[in-house]
């Protein structure tokens, strides 16, 4: 029913202007009685459109600023003010058009990074190109993206140099340059010479497909309807109506009453609020901040404490290798290319870590065999005849002896992770593994506590003491550590006492808590990861500064549209004061109104601006 009355407007407007014109056009060729009847018949239609708009609010439990649009409406044809109501009604069918083309101004950001989605790649094969529909793309197929060309999938790049524009993923607007081995992003645009890309990725699991879907969802979500004005609807109905009937009580002139009722009906004003949400919520995209509607942005802008996880949010949420110790005269690289030869055969985190870190190296790695892996704990087998294991610790002791390792292993990096190895049954080294602090953390919290954010609290579910190293020198309030999913909810619902809380996180496991506070904000947007989907908030970038612009966003927009419905009420109060004494007859106020709703609706669009 909405769609079908969003899809009727154009038409309702233009019945309106141009039956106010036939009107005007009647009364100027000398012929009034022919003027009454025309008004009367194009305001009909939109009194009928209102109508049912309200009826559809009504079931939906919304009570707003539309019935006194009807009231007024009606008021006037009922007394013989047929010119009155045709303005109004002109004034209601050009508001309801303008939203549609100011909320199409707004959300122009996401939807271009709808209408930039590649459809096909050009793929490898056999010594020539083919052009194959996306979905037909696998990891490690060699694709070849041309100038101009939209990244299809998340990959490395294989062959040339790659020039990314990066902007409508970032916000960036200075180009990238990645060399071979680096990793791209799906959805960056190639500005460079053509370059080939290795896909890591099936379409549907990339960067920019994760995207899209939040994007769309946002779409679809109910934000431009987030009528804040609409809250005090049942307040300034019930003063517009004791108006009007105190103005036709104490003069006895019907005609002084729908005066109150025209200069009453802020019709655009009650949609210059979802205009300025619209406007934030376009401009974060902007950013690489998906925003998912009018009531996240309202929240966001009101939070007085933020609950952070540690990994992937804190810290890059990745191992590297920081350290390679030997227990014999072995070099740390070819203890690392044994390591990463046998690791090949395993898909446990670390050892994917290993394994590309050895790339990174330039190592070329052996084909491992006689595998044999213990789950979660380690792997053994044979690397170009000599005898390999690699595990943790523990498993290395409980194989070959612990002689050698405990040296080894000590005085590593707090919340670091020792990866031992035997060769030939004899512990032969440690690769040290660690997951880095992000560079600027530290100016990024103190800058949430300029912007007036009380309350801090580090929640993870690592060890105390790998937390307490974490958060030693930042402005962190409260560290709670070792906590499981359930325990990270109910440290958000701890903290409401200070107000409304932000859960930060990016993880499976953060994804109740992110449900659970009053905005989760989830950090990046691969895939279709539980934190991304149970998120109000989405970075599309694995950058954690880029909680600042969205919260000053969310509070200049919310700043905004509170202006749009101080300066349309009140605006309106004074102007209905006025025609209860007679100084504005219906034909003027309605006049004058319509000026106050467009101004507010683009003060509304201010928020698109920087």
């Amino acid at each position: 029913m909405n769609e079908l009355l969003k899809r009727a407007r154009p038409m309702l407007a233009l019945i309106a202007a141009t039956g106010l014109a036939a009107g005007m056009m009647a009364r100027f060729l000398g012929d009034p009685a022919l003027a009454g009847p025309i008004w009367t018949a194009v305001t009909l239609p939109v009194l009928a459109a209102l109508l049912l708009d309200i009826l559809v609010s009504l079931r939906r439990g919304d009570v707003g600023l539309d019935i006194v649009a009807g009231l007024s409406m009606t008021a006037a044809l009922m007394f013989g003010e047929a010119l009155a109501a045709a303005i109004v009604a002109l004034m209601y069918a050009g508001g309801q058009l303008l939203e549609t083309f100011a909320e199409r101004r707004a959300r122009r950001e996401m939807t271009a990074l709808l209408s930039r989605v590649p459809r096909t790649a050009i793929r490898h094969r056999d010594g020539a190109l083919e052009e194959v529909p996306l979905e037909l793309v696998l990891p490690g197929d060699r694709l070849l993206v041309r100038q101009g060309d939209v990244v299809p999938v998340d990959g490395n790049v294989a062959g040339g140099v790659a020039v990314l524009d990066q902007s409508a993923l970032t916000g960036e607007a200075m180009p990238v340059t990645m060399t071979a081995g680096e990793a791209v992003l799906s959805g960056a645009t190639n500005v460079g010479d053509a370059f080939d890309l290795e896909a890591a990725r099936v379409a549907a699991e990339s960067t920019y497909a994760g995207v899209v879907r939040l994007v769309e969802a946002a779409q679809k979500a109910r934000a431009p309807m987030s009528r804040l004005a609409d809250r005090y609807a049942m307040l300034f109905l019930a003063v517009t109506v004791a108006l009007a009937a105190a103005a036709w009580n104490l003069t006895g002139d019907p005609i002084r009453a729908v005066a109150v009722l025209v200069v009453a009906t802020p019709c655009p004003l009650i949609l210059a609020v979802p205009v300025a949400l619209v406007s934030g919520l376009s401009r974060a995209a902007r950013q690489g901040i998906l925003i998912k509607g009018g009531k996240a942005m309202e929240t966001l802008a009101r939070i007085r404490a933020v609950v952070l996880d540690k990994t992937g949010t804190l810290t890059h949420g990745e191992a590297r290798i920081v350290d390679i110790r030997t227990a014999e005269s072995l070099a740390p690289e070819e203890l690392l290319r044994l390591a990463a030869s046998l690791d090949q055969a395993s898909k446990h985190i670390l050892a994917r870590t290993i394994v590309a870190g050895a790339q990174a190296r330039g190592l070329t790695l052996a084909i491992p065999s006689e595998v044999a892996e213990t789950p979660g704990e380690g792997i053994a087998g044979k690397v170009e005849g000599r005898s390999v294991m690699v595990g943790s610790p523990r498993f290395i002791a409980a194989k070959v002896g612990r002689s050698g390792l405990s040296t080894l292993v000590e005085n590593r990096p707090a919340g670091a992770v020792a990866v031992a190895i035997a060769l030939d049954g004899v512990p032969s080294g440690v690769i040290i593994l660690n997951d880095a602090l992000r560079a600027g953390t530290a100016r990024l919290l103190g800058e949430l506590r300029a912007l007036g954010i009380e309350r801090i609290v580090l929640a993870t579910g690592d060890s105390s003491d790998v937390a307490r190293f974490i958060a030693f020198g930042l402005p962190i309030d409260l560290v709670r550590a070792d906590l499981t999913p359930d325990q990270k909810v109910l440290t958000v619902l701890s903290e409401r006492k200070s107000g409304p809380v932000m859960m930060i996180g990016d993880g499976v496991n953060d994804a109740p808590a992110l449900a659970a506070a009053d905005i989760g904000m989830a950090m990046g947007a691969k895939g279709a990861a539980a934190s991304a989907e149970a998120a109000d908030v989405v970075l599309l970038v694995d950058q954690l500064d880029r909680v600042l612009p969205a919260i000053r966003i969310a509070r200049r927009s919310r700043a905004i549209a509170l202006q749009s419905v101080a300066a349309g009420i009140g605006l309106s109060v004074a102007a209905m004061i006025a025609a209860a004494f007679g100084f504005l007859p219906p034909v003027e106020g309605a006049l004058f109104q319509e000026v106050i709703d467009v101004a507010v609706i683009f003060n509304a669009l201010r928020a698109l601006r920087e």
